[in-house]
């Protein structure tokens, strides 16, 4: 592996961890629900799939580097649309959003 390509693999992971970290971090600070879920976005669309580009330029494309390719895009997919779902959930509980029952 080119010393190039190590650093940008290092510097991606890093990023990636230090965004994870930082988001939940902060989620420790804040009270309200809502604003949990706003610190979701970045570590499901940015901070995970940096440091799966990390790991994926450090070992190379294989067997493993495509699972975590992936995990990380299901992961950036499928998180903003949990992250809608929970604060319904937590806007009906606080009677903020009505609840629509199915007749």
């Amino acid at each position: 592996m080119s010393a190039v390509l190590q650093v940008v693999a290092s510097l991606a992971f890093l990023a990636g961890i230090a965004l994870v970290v930082t988001s939940a971090l902060a989620a420790l600070r804040l009270r309200d629900a809502a604003d949990r879920l706003h610190l979701l976005a970045p570590m499901t669309t940015l901070g995970v799939p940096l440091t799966g580009v990390g790991l994926i330029l450090h070992r190379g494309w294989s067997l493993p580097g495509a699972e975590i390719c992936l995990t990380c895009l299901l992961l950036a997919l499928t998180g903003p649309v949990m992250a809608a779902a929970a604060a319904r959930v937590a806007g009906v509980r606080e009677g903020s959003i009505p609840k629509e029952e199915p007749e």
